[in-house]
């Protein structure tokens, strides 16, 4: 029997997703339902671009509601505050010193959360990975599109 690989997240990351659904269920599907409605009175379907259009954007929301039911269905939900210990596990956040040792600090979040802009990194990141199970004082170097990354862990946090 297959299991149900679970999919970590944090909590802002679980209400956003699911206040997207709410949307998605409540104002966007019904809207595109509306469309198709008036495009099928403009009379011929096979040359109805409106129809047409519709038709694909419907598709598209039920393949986004489809999408963020199975997350959400799979979400193991983890509060950082209650994590606590000396290795780097998701929910974390780390201050590195690069080889020029200027500090970035990233948390590590799931997927659906991650942007770099804001200090957030995926899990499933090559950063991400090469720092999970990591600790103060660990060399890690990682490979990026821009080449070679070599980072000093300098602490970890769960805020």
């Amino acid at each position: 029997m297959a299991t149900i690989e679970k999919m970590p997240m944090l909590a802002e990351g679980h209400a956003r997703i699911s206040s997207e659904l709410k949307r998605l269920r409540d104002i966007e599907r019904p809207e595109v339902i509306e469309a198709i409605e008036e495009a099928r009175t403009h009379g011929d379907l096979a040359e109805n671009a409106e129809y047409h259009a519709a038709k694909e954007r419907q598709g598209q929301i039920e393949a986004q509601i489809g999408d963020y039911e199975d997350r959400l269905s799979r979400a193991q939900v983890i509060d950082p505050t209650t994590l606590s210990g000396d290795r780097i596990v998701f929910g974390a956040t780390v201050q590195l010193a690069d080889e020029n040792k200027k500090r970035v600090r990233y948390q590590i979040v799931g997927q659906m959360e991650a942007d770099a802009k804001l200090g957030r990194i995926s899990y499933n990141s090559p950063l991400g990975r090469a720092l999970i199970g990591r600790s103060v004082g660990d060399e890690i170097e990682v490979t990026v599109p821009a080449g070679d990354k070599y980072y000093l862990v300098k602490k970890i946090e769960f805020i």
